[in-house]
């Protein structure tokens, strides 16, 4: 409420302090948040290693933001040293519960050959995921980059794994 200023003055010190001791019990969307406010310097000096941190500690909770954006700590080398495994891992993490960003990020890792092998076919369905869900303003122009670079029958193979993974609820994309 503090951070958003919903109902109250909008105050990052007292989110800050709020956020933290429901963080510090365990919770993950505190954690998560936390994280944001670390990375943003909103309420604290912007510190990426204590953004990891937290992000860590809701990732592992199975918080599909955290894992989001813990890939692209990794994936940017912010906080953290860069690395694409650890990036490809967190995303996929997240993709799988749905997220679309890491969806899209997961395909533009598949796409390039950054931290797992290069897949078209791969790529095209996780861009085509993130594309239908909307969030993602690059999913779309992405795959459309990725489809320039396959035959006909790798996008219909692409096509119906996107169709599949959807139906599935994300379990066994691959």
């Amino acid at each position: 409420m503090y951070a958003k200023g919903n109902g109250v003055a909008q105050d990052y010190n007292t989110a800050v302090k709020w956020t933290r001791l429901a963080a510090e019990q365990g919770n993950p969307f505190a954690q998560y948040t936390l994280g944001q406010l670390y990375y943003s310097g909103k309420g604290v000096a912007q510190d990426y290693k204590t953004a990891v941190k937290w992000y860590t500690l809701a990732a592992e909770q199975r918080n599909p933001s955290a894992q989001a954006n813990l890939g692209w700590m990794y994936d940017q080398g912010k906080g953290v040293a860069k690395d694409y495994k650890a990036a490809v891992k967190w995303y996929t993490l997240a993709a799988e519960q749905g997220h679309a960003t890491a969806q899209s990020n997961l395909g533009t890792m598949y796409h390039i050959g950054q931290g797992i092998a290069q897949d078209y076919v791969k790529a095209h369905m996780w861009l085509n995921i993130a594309a239908i869900d909307g969030s993602s303003k690059k999913a779309a122009p992405n795959r459309d980059d990725v489809a320039n670079k396959m035959t006909p029958a790798q996008i219909a193979e692409a096509q119906e794994a996107a169709n599949r993974c959807i139906k599935q609820n994300f379990k066994n994309c691959d």
